[in-house]
């Protein structure tokens, strides 16, 4: 008597399950470039921690728009912390812990919507107003807290640092934007598929005064008010140093984009 064929109950099973490390391991394979001239702490440590973050809220089921809610949430209670509360070493800790952590969420939220298959429009843009709110806010918080507790009212002046700061910053950030959309739209891409050569260790470490990250930091200072306002001033020159210097090899970028204009002397 024939017997039936036997029946693989393997292919009626449900799908094995992602696990954590699987997931890390997809995500590392998806991650881009970084930026030419990335500092160091953004790569070499943000990037690594968003990376774990995003794993985990992936696997949690959150999108990338809360992964930004939870960012935001973390960078603007350090802000009010900082602007609100007499100066402190719990008060810099607190604060340098808050920042960090929504600057880790921050770098996550590409990620995970890297692992979802792709972002949204509404996502980058969303990520965009957190990133342009907080990097001008934050500068306006130390100038609060500045007047309020650290600075003596016969050295108002330095003042105009956190102001300053505030200003380049939000130049820094449009400008940044502004040259990946001018490149995006003479390559006739979106700004999600602009391709940024990456960058090397050497350009990294010369950048690290710049980074967001050092910035975090210098948030442990608060409690030695002195170390905090020379520390800071010194980032605030750093900073206005490379973007002087980086305005004029950003026009010739951009320039370049632009195809040669043949003149009547070249038809001759």
């Amino acid at each position: 008597m024939p017997t039936e064929p036997a029946v693989d109950e393997r292919n009626d099973a449900a799908p094995v399950p992602e696990t954590y490390r699987q997931t890390l391991q997809r995500l590392r394979a998806a991650q881009k470039p970084a930026g030419r001239g990335a500092p160091a702490y953004s790569i070499y440590v943000n990037r690594k921690l968003g990376r774990f973050i995003a794993a985990a809220a992936y696997r949690a089921g959150l999108t990338p728009n809360q992964v930004t809610a939870i960012s935001a949430t973390c960078t603007f209670a350090a802000i009010l912390l900082l602007a609100l509360v007499p100066p402190t070493f719990w008060l810099g800790l607190a604060v340098t812990v808050l920042l960090a952590a929504g600057y880790a969420f921050d770098s996550a939220d590409g990620q995970v919507a890297r692992l979802r298959g792709g972002g949204s429009a509404a996502g980058e843009w969303l990520d965009h107003v957190v990133d342009a709110v907080k990097s001008s806010t934050l500068h306006a918080a130390v100038l609060i807290t500045a007047y309020r507790f650290l600075v003596p009212a016969d050295q108002r002046g330095w003042l105009l640092v956190p102001i300053g700061f505030m200003a380049v910053a939000a130049v820094s950030f449009s400008v940044f934007l502004l040259n990946d959309l001018l490149k995006a739209a003479r390559a006739g891409r979106d700004t999600t598929s602009v391709i940024r050569t990456g960058s090397t260790p050497l350009r990294s470490l010369l950048g690290a005064p710049t980074d967001y990250g050092v910035l975090v930091y210098v948030f442990l200072l608060l409690g030695l008010p002195t170390a905090f306002l020379v520390v800071y001033g010194l980032l605030f020159l750093a900073h206005l140093g490379y973007l002087a210097l980086a305005l004029p090899k950003w026009f010739r970028d951009i320039a370049a984009l632009d195809p040669k204009r043949t003149t009547s002397k070249d038809v001759r």
